[in-house]
């Protein structure tokens, strides 16, 4: 089918007032932009408020989100009152905001840009304001960020135009003609401008870190954010899904592809830091990196729908990096253990402090690394797909690890300080043996130590079942003795784990003791330390999916996706259930890619 034949997704269009509290924008009012290296957030308001240049773990150059006093963002607003309307272009994560006025309407248009050969060898921001209907006046303001105040930055003119320096970071402001600068200095750069029906004006960023910069005309960033909306879709137009759901399905595809750092094949979790589990929390973390764990559900979706480019590249990287650094927990975009964390000196968004860079579980041992590698090595080869010898012998290196280690204690999925047997951990360690004996007979790995891992396999799970099931409460509990249990346990369904009726009634514990309207929260207690957690929801309703109860599934689901409207289709990690704001990072690729699970088993396509 030819682009211009298909059948468009439609994005969602949300009204906003774009009305900032003490200087923050709700979560739900920001979309992202991206161009497979870095991600920008946009809000309803006009305002670019987080861009990390170049990369997604760089430091930010607008960090407004975070600092809304002192941090850098690139603003443009109409004048007095105004509604907005905020949508992403069809299939496409090129993002508009109509904005009316009492004097008119008009449309901004923004993308990161690329080139019709892929990403540019530069960062471009590229923003068109077009005028629909009358006449609107326009406020611009480009206030750089001072990296929480480690770099101080100044200003030159050149004959390109004023180029900012921020450390080893130049970025060069260009815009159209009729553009008036009121002032500037060696921070920012303020003005105004008009538009009236069928005019357009257009500003463009381009950035680069210790390089030499392209100066673009103004009218090639205006022309490639349209060629980046092409892209996009022909990219979207190759999604291999046909089932219920599928705008949702494209959306979250288009999401997790933001997510995917282009020049290694690394899966950032997130694509922002210290954004809070719950509001006057200390529950922030630094979520650009890229987690075994969700690197590889995200390969599992990405081959789900068809996206094989991907998933290869992706699982490629992830192969490499445990080879050369063993089973960690997660990495950084470029390939090395991510850095412990260190806390910088800034308010954090609604004064939620602390804000982190770096993260300390990297250095923590999961069971569950184990599994999660396994799962998506044998849905690739599921795929019609092959491993290379190389990956066969370090795969069967981590079986005889996760053969020999499973019964110790780790720090679990939730990567808790205190280690424990936790349930889930075990569950992962038998996912990885039962998948590493099929691969075997298959003849992807090395068959010499496939007995071996078969008797652990089968220890794994008769040791689940004697001292994780309470007979009491009918459920498998969080680890052997616990008060609590535990919501990851839905994923037990998909790992095929061979206890269906304990599953069964261990999601009803789920629901009871873990549900709080739509959704779920991670494991008992959390009620009161944050918001519930989005993908342990969708966790649930596919387990309930696959052990045959499709009616109350897709009440789940449904649910779920009624509770989170009001965005722009970009899902935070977490979400209040009472108020229903938005809480932690976001794009958060573990909630993206468990939509798209489920959805897919709501649609009864093969796991």
């Amino acid at each position: 089918m030819k682009l211009e034949d298909r059948p468009l997704v439609t994005a969602p269009t949300k009204k906003r007032k774009g009305k900032r509290t003490d200087g923050y924008l709700d979560l739900k009012d920001y979309a992202a932009l991206g161009d497979g290296r870095s991600v920008a957030l946009s809000g309803a308001d006009g305002s670019i408020d987080w861009w990390c240049v170049p990369n997604m773990d760089s430091p930010p150059l607008f960090d407004r989100l975070l600092s809304p006093e002192n941090g850098g963002f690139f603003s443009i607003v109409p004048e007095g009152p105004f509604a907005a309307e905020q949508r992403y272009r069809d299939s496409s994560n090129v993002h508009e905001t109509l904005f009316t006025t009492q004097s008119g309407t008009a449309r901004l248009t923004e993308s990161l840009n690329s080139g019709s050969a892929g990403r540019l060898p530069w960062c471009e921001l590229g923003r068109r304001v077009e005028g629909i209907e009358g006449c609107l006046r326009f406020r611009f303001h480009l206030r750089l960020g001072t990296m929480a105040d480690s770099r101080s930055p100044y200003c030159v003119e050149t004959i390109a135009g004023p180029v900012f320096h921020i450390g080893d970071l130049m970025v060069l402001f260009r815009h159209s003609d009729a553009i008036e600068i009121t002032a500037r200095d060696d921070r920012s750069v303020e003005g105004w401008f008009e538009v009236s029906s069928g005019e357009r004006r257009v500003f463009g960023l381009i950035a680069g870190e210790d390089e030499p910069l392209v100066v673009p005309a103004v009218a090639d960033v205006d022309r490639r954010i349209d060629i980046s909306d092409a892209e996009w879709r022909e990219w979207a137009d190759r999604i291999g899904y046909d089932g219920p759901h599928h705008e949702l399905v494209v959306r979250s595809a288009l999401a997790l592809k933001l997510l995917l750092y282009s020049p290694s094949g690394a899966i950032a979790a997130a694509a922002t830091t210290s954004l809070p589990e719950a509001v006057d929390g200390e529950k922030n973390y630094d979520y650009r990196y890229a987690w075994v764990r969700d690197a590889g559900y995200t390969i599992k979706a990405f081959l789900r729908i068809g996206s094989e480019m991907e998933a290869k590249a992706a699982l490629t990287w992830l192969l490499e990096r445990l080879d050369a650094h063993g089973p960690k927990v997660m990495f950084t975009l470029d390939g090395r253990v991510a850095p412990a964390e260190t806390r910088i000196n800034v308010d954090g968004w609604r004064r939620t402090g602390p804000v982190r860079v770096g993260n300390n579980a990297s250095h923590q041992h999961q069971h569950a690394i184990y599994g999660d590698i396994f799962e998506t090595v044998e849905r690739f080869v599921a795929c019609g797909n092959i491993l290379n010898p190389r990956a066969g012998e370090m795969l069967a290196r981590l079986a005889d690890r996760c053969a020999d280690h499973w019964r110790e204690k780790d720090s679990g999925i939730w990567e808790l300080p205190e280690e424990q047997h936790f349930t889930n951990s075990k569950l992962s360690c038998w996912q990885a043996l039962a998948r590493a004996v099929e691969l075997a007979d298959q003849g992807q790995l090395p068959a010499a130590r496939k007995e071996r891992w078969a008797r652990e396999r089968d220890r794994i799970a008769a040791w689940i079942n004697a001292h994780c099931w309470s007979e009491e409460r009918q459920t498998f509990l969080a680890h052997p003795n616990a008060d609590g249990i535990d919501a990851s346990m839905a994923l037990a369904a998909r790992f095929r784990f061979c206890s269906e009726d304990r599953l069964a009634l261990t999601i009803k514990a789920i629901d009871r003791e873990l549900g709080a309207g739509a959704f779920h929260y991670r494991y008992t207690g959390m009620d009161k330390e944050e918001g519930c957690f989005l993908a342990c929801t969708f966790w649930v309703a596919e387990a309930k999916a696959l052990l045959g109860d499709e009616a109350e599934a897709n009440r789940c689901f449904n649910a779920a996706i009624a509770g989170l409207g009001g965005g722009t289709g970009i899902y935070p990690e977490m979400i209040d259930p009472r108020s229903a704001e938005y809480l932690g990072n976001l794009p958060q690729g573990l909630t993206h890619l468990a939509l798209i699970q489920a959805a897919s088993n709501l649609a009864g396509a093969p796991l």
